[in-house]
């Protein structure tokens, strides 16, 4: 049972009930859908980096969607940090979406109206924050 009343939140608990660690299945999705980021990653240590990184992105994505303390503002920074890497603002941003669709597979029947809504803005808004117009 979810304690939250933010979907966002919400989604994020309720795939930690059925999921330890959504790692491996963001970046198996991440690798399909685009496939040229595997090569960003070098093949020794990078399984601490993407958990670290994922990690890093949930703790700034539940900020955003809530009360905005701060945490949010490390999508700035590594937006810059990821370009001087070579990684386009595109991409970067696209990885909040495959944590959503990751979370939506993972939930299935359990995924609501409510936490499409509330995802749908903030991939709108995080696309706003990154300087991506439509």
């Amino acid at each position: 049972m979810s304690t939250s009343s933010n979907p966002i939140e919400q989604s994020f608990e309720l795939a930690a009930l059925r999921c330890a660690d959504l790692t491996p299945l963001v970046y198996q999705r991440l690798f399909s859908q685009r496939p040229e980021t595997r090569a960003m990653f070098r093949s020794q240590g990078s399984e601490l980096v993407m958990g670290s990184m994922l990690a890093l992105t949930i703790e700034a994505i539940l900020d955003f969607a809530g009360e905005r303390r701060g945490h949010f503002r490390l999508i700035a920074c590594e937006i810059a940090s990821h370009e001087a890497y070579g990684t386009p603002r595109e991409l970067f941003v696209a990885f909040f979406g495959i944590i959503r669709d990751t979370l939506h597979d993972l939930l299935g029947d359990e995924w609501s109206p409510e936490m499409t809504g509330a995802w749908d803005r903030l991939l709108v808004a995080i696309e706003a924050f990154a300087g991506i117009t439509a």
